[in-house]
Formats: C-alpha cells, structure tokens, sequence
C-alpha cells in the first residue's frame, strides 16, 4: 500500500498557480531586463515596493477576473481570456499609481515590453500547468465505499468541484441488493477485492458514503480499520463534500447534525464583528455617496424603460427572525405580484428590459446601503429571504432557519457562487454556500465574496 500516486489538493493547485504565476512574471520580466534595453522596471533590493505592489495587483485582479478557478485552468480557451484581462488591467493600474511604481517611461517601447512580458510569463507557465498538472498523471484516484443510492449523486458533485478528482470504483454496502448497479465508468467491486483495486488502480484515498453506519458489514470495517492503521487515508464523504465543494451538504446530515455546526469563532468575535459594523458603516456611506452620481441615470431610464415608481420595498426576515423593510430599485413591471408571491425565474416575463439591466449589474441592490446603514442587513451574509418563502422552505429544507442566526447581507458566498433562487432546489443550493459561510466566515473569506461579487459585475452575471 506504500506506493501512491502523486496528485495535488485543490488548495495546492491553486497555491501552486498563485506562487508560479508571480514567479514566471518575474523571472521573465528579470531576463527581459538584462537582455533587452528593458530599464523601466528593475529588480533591486531599492526598488522592492515596484515588485510588492505588482505581485499585489496580480493576486487581486487575478482572483476577480477567475484566474485561479480550477475548472477555468484546465481549459485553455477560458484561462486565455482571464490571463488577457488580468494582465490589461494590472498593467493599467501599474501605470496610473507612480507614486507607488515606475514614473512612466518617455520611450514608449518599454511599456510594450513589461506589458507583453507579463502576459508571456502566464501564458508559458499557464500551458506548461495544462501539460502537466492538469493531467492523468496527477489525477486523484478515490474508491467510494456506501450504498449505491448515494454513488450517482457523489460522483456528479465531485466531476462538477474538481477535473482531477477521479473516482475509479465503488464498494457496495448493501447487503440486499437485486442485481449489480452499472454506473458509467465506474466500476463496482465486492469488499473482498478492497486491497486488489488499491494496488491495481493505484487509488490515493478512500471515501465512506453511507446515510447508515450499520450497512458497513463487520468484515469491511475490519478491513477500513487495517487500512486507516497503516496509515491510509480514509475519508467522511460530507467532510469532502465540505472540503471541496465549499458547502455544507445539510440533505445528508443526519441525527448527528452538532458534528457539522461548529459554527465560526468569529461569530462571537468581538474584534471580529466590530470591525465588520465599521466596515458596514463606512462602505454603505460610500454606497450612499456614489449612488447619487447613478441616480439621474437610473431615474431617466425608470422613466423611459419601467415606466412607474423607482422605488419598492418588500418585508424580509432578517437576523433572529426580525422583519424589516428592504429597498430596491424597482426591476418589474407594476403589481407584478397581483396573485401572490411566487418565484422570480431567469428570463421572468414581469422583468422590464431597463429592469433586467439593474439586476445584470447590480445596480438594482445599491438602496439597500440604507438597510446597511439602519443596522437590518450586512455587507456581506445570507440573502434576506420573504416570510412567505421562508415558512415554506422551513417545513422542506433541514436546518433553513439557521440562516438566521446572522445579519442578512446585500452579497454573500451563495450569490456568488450559484444562479439566482427559483425553485426549492436552488434553494436546497443556496442554503448550503449560506452554512458554509456562517460555518467559515472570515475576514479573508469576506475579501474572497467582495472580490467575487467584483467578478460577477464585471461579467454581467447578476440576476
């Protein structure tokens, strides 16, 4: 069992391309400098703030334009275009802050070197990440051992979270079974082959997918106890889940829920959640501030495109249950909710085509820095849900009410992570980016959702 194959975490990966991304730009951007008649950006101990401030620009437009998506990585047509834009705009923002870099060269040449040398060093080490990384060679190779009820469900989660995250088999539990399952490739072994696939298929990791620990027969706990004592990996699936697809997946938590709630220390942060008000404070007064430069626009276009009031406000549950008035820009037609509340859809009929750009943009949220600013929501939590829908998606979804054991938030890990609600499902969805957040929330975690929501602006993605 000593003989693994070498493969990489998600973390690993993306700390990988984090390190070699800055590494390839200043290595390429070191041999350009002494090769060429390259003197606008140099490499010294002098000049160590040029060097700090551009591997700072490419870590945060990198993270905004997707650079360090994993399933955008492997692709080389999607990877292309976020390494041309991240590169555009680090380069533009290099060239406008010369009192932190550079001055701006008289011979223009020079900015076509740094900006080409740039996108040179990411495209050579992004190719050479494709080739070898992003291979077979480095694939994760995992064999499920649970029931066959749960095999399909896991397999999709974990093909859609990480490209080389392999399943090769399953171990069926299932004492009672009528006839052997056939999934599409993936194989299904009997316990006694449990030692065979490991050496043959070189498996990395084995995962216990099971809604019931008594259909783990005596013999194969036997066999997993041998296994975890040589030192074999030997994994939760929720734990996985967890880890990779960055919620919690409340639909497989049973009796034993308290294991999967330790909730984040800095919901009861002091210093945490002072900083988070002043944070909340601030940003919702800049809000306030900017939105009267939007307004005249938005008001003519109110008047031309939504033809009626531009403003509307709705009830919403906030934390601990409170009620509160939220307020919009209004994106529907007038009394679009004659019949009763009912789901909004993508491509929803009662959306006016100026309303449809506001919620594209946003723009149809910035109101809500008043809900910020009156204490009823956050920056960054749970989207606040109707009472109408929440007493509905209670009595279905495990655990819904816990979302409120924290301020609701104009973006929040869910937002920016999944499509907009439209039906229990994508609540079922969303609900576990919300735990996740409530379960993990930080102040890095925060920068990574604003950096995120950045994203989803700038790629018209809002709904």
């Amino acid at each position: 069992m000593d003989k693994k194959g070498i493969h990489f975490n998600i973390s690993e990966r993306k700390i990988l391309l984090r390190s070699f991304d800055i590494l390839s730009i200043l290595a390429v951007l070191y041999f350009v400098g002494n090769t060429f008649d390259f003197d606008y950006f140099a490499i010294t101990k002098q000049n160590w703030s040029w060097v700090l401030v551009l591997v700072l620009y490419i870590s945060v437009f990198g993270t905004i334009f997707e650079l360090y998506d994993l399933q955008k990585s492997s692709k080389p047509e999607k990877i292309s275009t976020s390494i041309v834009f991240t590169v555009s705009i680090t380069v533009l923002f290099y060239f406008l802050t010369p009192f932190y870099t550079p001055i701006l060269p008289d011979n223009r040449l020079q900015i076509i070197y740094f900006y080409f040398a740039i996108l040179f060093a990411l495209f050579v080490w992004r190719m050479a990440y494709l080739t070898f990384i992003v291979s077979p060679r480095f694939y994760k190779k995992v064999l499920i051992v649970g029931e066959t009820s749960n095999i399909q469900i896991i397999v999709d989660a974990f093909r859609n979270a990480d490209p080389n995250y392999k399943i090769v088999g399953f171990i069926n539990c299932e004492q009672r079974k009528p006839e052997k399952i056939k999934f599409k490739h993936i194989v299904e072994y009997s316990p006694k082959q449990i030692y065979q696939v490991i050496k043959d298929e070189n498996v990395s990791e084995i995962v216990i997918a099971s809604y019931n620990s008594e259909s783990i027969t005596s013999e194969i706990y036997r066999d997993l106890i041998t296994l975890l004592e040589g030192g074999f990996p030997i994994k939760e699936y929720t734990q996985v889940y967890e880890d990779m697809m960055q919620r919690v997946p409340v639909q497989f938590v049973g009796k034993d829920f308290y294991k999967y709630f330790p909730f984040s220390r800095s919901n009861h942060n002091k210093l945490y959640l002072f900083f988070q008000e002043l944070f909340d404070v601030v940003i919702s007064m800049l809000g306030i501030l900017s939105a009267l430069l939007f307004i005249p626009f938005i008001l003519l276009g109110n008047l031309i495109g939504n033809r009626g009031p531009l403003f509307y406000t709705q009830e919403r549950i906030g934390k601990n249950g409170n009620l509160f008035k939220i307020v919009k820009f209004r994106t529907m037609v007038k009394n679009a909710e004659n019949e009763g509340a009912v789901w909004a859809k993508k491509n929803d009929v009662r959306i006016t085509p100026f309303g449809k750009f506001l919620r594209n943009t946003r723009l149809d949220e910035i109101p809500q820095f008043l809900n910020i600013l009156k204490g009823d929501m956050s920056l960054i939590g749970p989207r606040p849900e109707r009472p109408h829908f929440v007493r509905q998606l209670s009595q279905i979804l495990p655990f819904y009410e816990t979302r409120h054991i924290v301020k609701p938030g104009l973006t929040g890990w869910a937002q920016v992570k999944t499509r907009y609600g439209s039906s229990v499902d994508d609540s079922l969805l969303k609900l576990q980016y919300d735990l996740y957040y409530i379960k993990h929330r930080s102040f890095l975690l925060d920068i990574n959702i604003l950096l995120k929501t950045l994203s989803t602006i700038i790629f018209y993605r809002g709904q």
